[in-house]
This record gives structure tokens, C-alpha cells and sequence, in this order.
């Protein structure tokens, strides 16, 4: 009997619910019919106040129905629409369900509404409709429970229930926040979020990146167990003539295909997991904004499944459209006032870059932060999500400052709302927080000395330099996010380009790390070949101030003739103890893959003020050795057990995080790789693939679409 009542009281609630909501969008649309000139609710001779408001009801129950029915079919069909393209169609598609709505209302009362009104009004009716239920929800937290459990229950009465009852992992990313940037922001207030969890459940600690300090290399060893051959964020392979780019689709896709081969194992997600807004899909079966998928058509692709579960909600793209207005105007302003305090070192923050900071603030996020809140009422295992927020700002505005300050409150907000959903979850949740790399501040390479690094080596080698020096563009990863979005998932740029014949060197930067090869050399060039072909590149490099030092075959060149061989014990410690206890380490481990390049360029670094020049356009940068971009941070509850002693390399992260995995659910099931040679083919024909299964196999490539 009781149940019964309880069930009479839930229909109940639910009942005025729907009808609280929709008294609220029938007065948003009273006042918008009294506000808009050109959008009216009575006849020509007028009607009473009864009529119109009866009239406003009838327009936002049918409107509100539709909505529920036919907005979720819609956005299905348009999944394939590019990302963002489909963001701006939610307006339009609202505006003609409104349309619709109201030429059912009798009379024609509401048929003669202008089609650009009727997509304002349809937005705010769509904000109100969102901003009322959830606030009832919330208010009501015993129906806010309810609806999360009845959640949870569909999706296991589908998928089945979590093993055991056993706790899930939820791994957070915060995208270039390094260990000192967070300690500075929880000390300050910035992330209250993060401070009280330090203060009562959580414990943190720096890690230790290898010498390529960015997101690409981390990633692809925090997931998948292995960053070997990843030498910079780009770089150039002689034997197939291809300029490998972590954050181009069809790069990230061989790169996991590699680690996969290497390690024989799916990754760290192979069970029950999900990839969020990654570079690499971790070996997780359900995936969202992961570019080593971007490439992909048809079904088999779910890199955008994330934006139809975002966008079926048409307050979510109203919600997220302002925001994304008012992050454009931010940044405006911020780098207006920026430009008229003289602020130094500053880099150009015009062109697209407003519209690229505002997608990786505001859209990614908020798309991100909802796939997140998916899993965790789904009860899956395992979520690695990556927030790309504080990295893309950090670029341009400097990792340290009111900008950078008021990304991280933004995103301590994103952690406490995945907190709150975690608690009504159908298994118990343990939140870890970790960061890929840092951010070193300082003034570009070419700010300080007036040429590129392209422009040095060029000189160095007595070819041509062109006047007028050229500028490297950032490569910093929500610029990738958005062409996937477009569905232009290759990088576009002179530098990345294959090289032409002749026998001028490619010259690539990451961050202050720079990669010159020489194509007319077969493998890899020694020192003496290097002199013999070009006899003052290696000195001019060398005794650049800019420059820090130079790896060549084995050898570290340091400025006035100095020379270390790797080979040679406490030799390279020495010239390279200005850049950390591990510089010699992460230097011994990259002069050994396959991949590096000739000549390994780190750029100078002051250990006082922490800055390097960066061979990008970048104030706050991230690549190679010295400075804050080398320790990032791990962040776990103390129920984990404490890793036994500071990570060093991507790598012994996946170890710490694989071990914390089997502590909550047994061990992850191996998973053998694909052949090398299929795997070679798919990626000679631009067929991109994870290739791992939830039943622990691994897949056949898409077919070429």
C-alpha cells in the first residue's frame, strides 16, 4: 500500500512540475507578445485578456510537446552535421518548431509571426522552460533523486549492472594546469572546489613529463601505457616523407595504433570505459570528441556522439550560445586592454582566435562536463575526460593572470557539478584529477630576437631568409577540436606541409622544443654529416642565446663548444643540471627512438623567472624542458593507495592509474593488436582506427567512404 502511495505522490509531483513549467514559458510568451512588435497573440479586432492568455497557453503546451517529441529525432538526423554548424541550426530548428506550435493554435491567432522572431522567442521560451525545471528539481531533492535513479535503472536494466557494486573511477584532465598553478589556485580561492578536497579527501603531488612535454606524448602514454617514438607535438618521419601531427586525426589514430602494437593492450579503458574530448581513445567502447576518431564517417563514427546527448536539449544550445557570445566579448575586451596597458610579452589575439577560445571554454566544456555527468549516471567503470580550457588561454594570455585565473574558477564550478551528480549515482565515484603538462611563461623566440627558429637554421645553412620574418602559428589543441567540429580534421599550415624536393631542412616547432631534419640526408644524420653538409649550423645554433642546448646523434651541444655524450656517465647531468635533476633522463630516452629528428633544439631557460622562448607563438608554452611545463599534477582520494614516489613519464601515470583501476575492479582484460601491416594499409588510406571492441577484440577497418 505504501508503494502505491508513493508512486501517486511521484505522478503527482511530476504533474505539477509540468504544469509549473508550463506556466512559466506561457508567461515568457505573454511578455515577449508585449515586448516584440512584430509578434502578437489576438485577432486583428483584438481579443480579451482571457482569450490571449488561453492563447499563450495553447502556444506554449504545443510548443513544449514538440519539443519533448520531435526535437530529439532531429538532432539525431543531424548528427553528421558538423558540430558546430549543427549549434547554430538548434535556433532555427527551435524557431520552426515554435512556428509550428502556433499555427496550430485556433483561429490563426499566432500564425503571423515573422520567422527571425519566432527563433527569439522559441530561445527564450527554451531558456525559461530549462531554468524553471531545474530549479523545481533541485528545489525537490527528493524528486532531483528519483529522476537520477530512474536514469541509472534504465541504463542497467539495458547494459546490465556494475559488477559488484565495486566504486568507479572518474579521471579529470585539467589541460596544462601544472602543480604550482593549482597549489596557487586552491591557496588563493580560485578553485574552493579543489581546496576542500585537499583540505578532508585528497592528496596531491607533481609528475614528472619526459623531455616532449605536451598533450599528445602524455596522453598517448597515460592511456595506453606507451609514448615511445613521440618526440615533439610534431615531427618529421623520413622513411614514408610524413610530418606526424598528435593533434591531426589520422596522425592521433597511428600513434594509438603504435601504442597499441607495442604494449599489446587496448588501454586503460578497455573495461566498461569512456573517452571524453581526448586525443586518443584510451581503449574505451564509448567515445565522444576523441580525434583519433574524428576521421571516420557514417555510424562507425562516434567521435560528435557528444554533441547530439548535449544538443537534444535545445536549452543547452541556447544556454551555451550565450555563453559563447559573452566568451568572444571577454576575450575582446582582455585583449584590448591588454594591448592598451602595454602589457609584454604579448602575442596577436585577433583573426578566429576568439572564436577558438570561446569553443574550448564554453562549447567543449560544457559538452564534455555533460558526456561526464552521461557516465556517471550510466554506473560506468571508468571516464577519462579532458578539460582543454585553461591551455588554450595560457597560450595567449600567459599561464599566470586575470584571464588564466577565471578559467580556473570556471572549471572548479565543472568539478563541483560532477560532484553533486556523482552522489546520486548508481555506484560509488572516486574523482581523480590530473594534468598532462604545464605552462612556462616568456617571450617568443621571435619576439625576442626577431626571427624564427626556420630563420636561424636557414642563415645557419647559407640559404635564403626571407625579409620579412615569419610567424609560427600556435598548435595548441582546441584549434584541432573546432576544424573536427567542421569536419576539417586535417591541420592545415607551411610548416606541416610535406617537404618539396631540394635540399633545405624541415624545421618544426613544439612549444620550446624545435625539430630540424634534413630529407636529402638518409636516416639519421650523424654530427660529422651534419658538418660536412652545412659547417656553421651546428655553432650558430649552439651559441644562439636563445637556444639551450642542442641534441645531435647522441651528443649534447651546449653553448661555447661545449659537448656531452649521452653515453658517457654524469657527462650530460652536468650541461644539463640548469634544467632539472631528469633533463639528462628524458633526453637519453628520446635520442633512442627511431623518429627524432637530427637536431633536437631546447630553447633557452632562465631558472629565476621560470621562462623559456618559445619557437611558436605562444607566452605561455609547453614542449620541452625547463620550468613549470615539466611538472604537472596527480590528485587522488585517499582511500587510493599513495603512489610510491613522484611518477616520472606518461608512462608510470598509466602504471599508477592501471593499479588504482584493479584495486577497485580487477585487473584490465590484454588485448592483442591488429596486424602491422592491415594497420598500415588503413592508415595509407585515411581510414583511422582504434580498433578495440568491448569484447575485447579488435575490430576490421571502416570502409573508405
Amino acid at each position: 500500500m505504501w508503494r502505491e502511495r508513493l508512486r501517486w505522490r511521484a505522478a503527482g509531483g511530476a504533474l505539477v512540475r509540468v504544469v509549473l513549467v508550463w506556466a512559466a514559458s506561457t508567461l515568457t510568451m505573454l511578455v515577449l507578445a508585449g515586448i516584440l512588435p512584430d509578434f502578437r497573440l489576438q485577432s486583428a479586432d483584438g481579443d480579451s485578456v482571457t482569450r490571449i492568455g488561453l492563447t499563450a497557453a495553447w502556444g506554449a503546451g504545443v510548443f513544449g510537446l514538440l519539443s519533448a517529441l520531435v526535437w530529439p529525432v532531429l538532432v539525431r538526423a543531424l548528427l553528421l552535421v558538423p558540430a558546430l554548424v549543427l549549434g547554430l541550426l538548434v535556433f532555427f530548428l527551435n524557431g520552426s518548431l515554435l512556428l509550428m506550435a502556433l499555427s496550430l493554435i485556433p483561429a490563426g491567432r499566432g500564425a503571423a509571426v515573422a520567422p527571425e522572431t519566432a527563433v527569439v522567442v522559441a530561445a527564450a521560451m527554451s531558456a525559461v522552460a530549462s531554468a524553471t525545471s531545474t530549479a523545481l528539481a533541485v528545489r525537490d531533492d527528493e524528486a532531483y533523486r528519483r529522476r537520477l535513479y530512474r536514469l541509472a535503472d534504465r541504463r542497467r536494466r539495458r547494459f546490465g549492472a556494475p559488477p559488484g557494486g565495486s566504486p568507479g573511477l572518474v579521471f579529470l584532465q585539467l589541460d596544462g594546469v601544472g602543480y604550482e598553478a593549482l597549489r596557487r589556485a586552491a591557496a588563493e580561492g580560485l578553485m574552493p572546489t579543489v581546496a576542500g578536497w585537499l583540505e578532508t579527501s585528497h592528496r596531491v603531488m607533481p609528475w614528472h613529463t619526459d623531455w616532449s612535454s605536451q598533450t599528445g606524448a602524455s596522453q598517448l602514454g597515460i592511456l595506453h601505457g606507451s609514448n615511445f617514438d613521440v618526440p615533439a607535438f610534431r615531427w618529421y618521419e623520413k622513411d614514408t616523407g610524413e610530418v606526424m601531427v598528435c593533434n591531426r586525426p589520422t596522425s592521433a589514430a597511428e600513434l594509438q595504433r603504435r601504442a597499441v602494437e607495442r604494449t599489446r593492450d587496448g588501454g586503460l579503458l578497455t573495461l566498461d570505459g569512456a573517452s571524453r574530448g581526448n586525443l586518443f581513445s584510451g581503449g574505451a567502447d564509448q567515445l565522444a570528441l576523441v580525434l583519433s576518431v574524428a576521421a571516420r564517417r557514417g555510424r562507425a563514427n562516434r567521435s560528435r556522439a557528444g554533441y547530439f546527448a548535449y544538443f537534444s536539449d535545445p536549452a543547452n544550445a541556447v544556454r551555451t550560445a550565450l555563453s559563447f557570445v559573452a566568451e568572444v566579448g571577454r576575450e575582446i575586451g582582455q585583449s584590448l586592454r591588454s594591448r592598451l596597458r602595454g602589457d609584454l610579452p604579448r602575442v596577436a589575439r585577433g583573426g578566429l582566435y576568439p572564436l577558438i577560445r570561446a569553443f574550448a571554454t564554453v562549447v567543449e566544456r560544457d559538452v564534455v562536463v555533460a558526456a561526464v555527468i552521461g557516465d556517471v549516471l550510466a554506473g560506468r567503470a571508468a571516464v577519462y575526460a579532458d578539460l582543454v580550457a585553461y591551455d588554450e588561454v595560457a597560450h595567449h594570455s600567459g599561464p599566470r593572470g586575470r584571464d588564466t585565473d577565471r578559467v580556473l574558477a570556471r572549471l572548479d564550478r565543472s568539478l563541483a557539478l560532477i560532484a553533486r551528480v556523482a552522489e546520486h549515482a548508481p555506484r560509488e565515484y572516486r574523482v581523480v584529477l590530473l594534468s598532462d603538462h604545464g605552462q612556462s611563461p616568456g617571450e617568443t623566440f621571435l619576439g625576442r630576437y626577431g626571427l624564427s627558429l626556420k630563420d636561424l637554421v636557414r642563415a645557419g645553412c647559407g640559404l635564403p631568409v626571407s625579409r620579412r620574418a615569419g610567424r609560427t602559428r600556435s598548435g595548441a589543441e582546441a584549434r584541432a577540436a573546432v576544424l573536427a567540429a567542421l569536419h576539417r580534421p586535417v591541420e592545415e599550415a607551411a610548416e606541416e606541409a610535406r617537404p618539396g624536393p631540394g635540399p633545405g631542412p624541415v624545421v618544426l616547432a613544439s612549444g620550446n622544443l624545435g625539430l630540424i631534419s634534413f630529407p636529402d640526408l638518409p636516416g639519421r644524420a650523424s654530427r660529422a654529416r651534419i658538418e660536412r653538409a652545412h659547417p656553421a649550423l651546428l655553432p650558430t645554433l649552439a651559441n644562439h642565446p636563445g637556444v639551450g642546448f642542442l641534441l645531435v646523434d647522441g651528443e649534447v651541444l651546449g653553448p661555447d663548444g661545449a659537448v656531452a655524450r649521452l653515453d658517457v656517465p654524469g657527462e650530460a647531468e652536468a650541461l644539463l643540471a640548469p634544467f632539472g635533476p631528469g633533463a639528462a633522463r628524458a633526453v637519453r630516452r628520446t635520442d633512442s627512438f627511431p623518429h627524432v629528428a637530427d637536431i633536437m633544439v631546447n630553447s633557452a631557460y632562465d631558472p629565476r623567472t621560470g621562462a623559456v622562448h618559445a619557437f611558436e607563438e605562444q607566452i605561455g608554452s609547453h614542449g620541452g624542458l625547463g620550468g613549470e611545463q615539466a611538472h604537472p599534477f596527480l590528485m587522488w582520494p585517499t582511500v587510493l593507495s599513495e603512489p610510491d614516489r613522484e611518477p616520472v613519464g606518461a608512462e608510470a601515470v598509466h602504471a599508477v592509474l592501471r593499479r588504482w583501476l584493479r584495486e577497485a575492479d580487477g585487473p584490465q582484460v590484454p588485448l592483442a593488436p591488429r596486424s602491422s601491416q592491415a594497420s598500415r594499409e588503413d592508415y595509407r588510406r585515411g581510414a583511422p582506427s582504434d580498433g578495440i571492441l568491448p569484447s575485447g577484440e579488435l575490430s576490421a577497418p571502416d570502409e573508405p567512404r
